[in-house]
This record gives C-alpha cells, structure tokens and sequence, in this order.
C-alpha cells in the first residue's frame, strides 16, 4: 500500500535528495551523482530536514546514492570557501556540527536505518554508513579513509567511535593511518558491511531485511535500539565525538588545503 503524498518529508524541493515513500519504508537517495553524492551543507541541511520528521509510521529508512557511487565523501571545495570567507573556521565547525546531528539522527532514529551502498564509499560517506543499524554492499564496492593522506583528522560525524565499536581498535588504526582502499568482501569480515551482494541484488537484499521488520511491533522496535545505542555507548564516560567539529575546524583553519588532483569532479575526499 502506498503512503499518502510526501509532504511531511518535503516541505521544499530537495536539490541534493530523492525521496520515496511506499508504506513503511522510506527511501533517501543521495542524487547528486554527477558530483559522486559528495556531502555539502545543502545536504546536510536536506538529511536533517527528513530524518528528523519522526513519523511513526515509518519502520524502515533506506539511505542510498545514485549512480555509479554511494559518496565520495565530503565537499573539499566547499571547506575552502568556508574558509575564505572566515579563516577561524566558524563555517567548518557549524558543517561538522550538522554532520554529527545527521549521523546521529540515522543512529538514533526509531525506524531501522539500512545503507544500500555501492562503487565508491569514501570517507564521509563511510559515516553515514555506519551511523546505519545494516549495511549492504555490491561485490565489486570499495572503501577508503582518506582524511591524514589530506592532512585532516578522522572527525566527521563521529565516524570514529564508530568504527572502533563495528571494528576494533588495531584495524581501525591501520586503515586510518594508511588510508588504504579495501574491498567489499573486507568490508564484509570486519563488520563495516553485513552483507555482500551483485550490484542487480542490492535492491532485494534491501527487502529481504525491511520485510521482516515492517511486521514488528514499533514499541518494541524502539527500545531494542535503544538497547543496542545504549550498550554500545555503555564504555563512553563522554561523547567526545563532541569535539569533532573543533578539531576539524581547527586543523583546516591552520593549514591550506590539499589541491584536488586534475580532472577531479570538485574537492571531494578520495
């Protein structure tokens, strides 16, 4: 059965989303794909607007990219202009501020969130992943930390804590101090992905997990994520993901950016 129209979720025409609704499941679609679905403010404000509508007949959010590319991360050609238009960072911190709020909000949220990703998943993009409670990839996806090999720190959105709780801390220093790519299939053995699929099957692994979950009681659905966020957050004495927008702030107001490379579409992180 078909929701009623979208308005809820669209109080303006979104310029960076896609947006569906059938019944219980929400659809989110980064649309920016002739600019890898890099994140900007635009987005994130657009992110910020859908997900903090919290309507309770929505069980399942499914957050995607079209085209070729999930995200390839954030907009380094915006963080420049920010700081062009103020050295301090002011501009970098209240992004980073929005980013964190749209990670938590993916976290957070009463429905399930499930990232259907493919090609690249890059830095950013990797956080918005893994604020999602399951994550599905294509076989032939790819993923890389970045941020050092661009003199930055590995602070948006929280993606930190994150990937120490999903990963563990030994793979997690290794990934983030080599910025390496890694495959799908590792993705799958170090649970930043659940499950691995062909690109064609991404769809029906999507409904093969939102099935099941559209039939559970919403009481219930919420306090167990609740439960989950709480035990994963049980070893924090702070949220000191907190900072992140400080940090990064901080370190990019102190140093010119890294050039993007001929040919890049944008300044986005690869």
């Amino acid at each position: 059965m078909t929701a009623p129209p979208l308005a809820a979720y669209t109080r303006r025409i979104p310029n960076t989303l896609r947006i569906d609704r059938q019944g219980p499941v929400l659809s989110i679609e980064l649309n920016t794909s002739d600019q890898g679905n890099v994140v900007t403010e635009v987005m994130l404000d657009e992110l910020l607007a859908v997900l903090d509508e919290h309507d309770p007949d929505v069980r399942v959010i499914v957050l995607s990219g079209a085209g070729e590319d999930f995200c390839q991360g954030g907009d380094r050609t915006e963080y420049a202009e920010q700081l062009a238009q103020d050295p301090t960072g002011a501009g970098i911190r209240g992004s980073g501020t929005k980013a964190r709020r749209v990670c938590e909000a993916l976290a957070n949220n009463p429905a399930v969130t499930i990232a259907r990703v493919q090609g690249k998943v890059i830095g950013a993009g990797l956080a918005l992943a893994l604020s999602c409670d399951l994550r599905v990839g294509a076989e032939t996806a790819t993923f890389r930390l970045p941020e050092l090999a661009l003199g930055m720190p590995t602070a948006w959105g929280g993606i930190l804590p994150r990937l120490l709780n999903e990963v563990g801390a030994a793979t997690v220093r290794e990934l983030v101090l080599t910025c390496r790519s890694f495959d799908a299939q590792e993705a799958r053995a170090l649970s930043i992905l659940q499950k691995v699929v062909p690109v064609d099957e991404l769809d029906a692994a999507v409904k093969t997990w939102a099935a099941p979950v559209i039939r559970r009681s919403p009481t219930a659905l919420r306090v167990t994520k609740l439960l989950f966020n709480a035990h994963a957050n049980a070893t924090r004495l702070a949220d000191i993901t907190a900072l992140d927008p400080e940090l990064m702030a901080s370190v990019l107001a102190t140093r010119e950016l890294a050039p993007a490379a001929n040919g890049r579409r944008r300044g986005h992180l690869i």
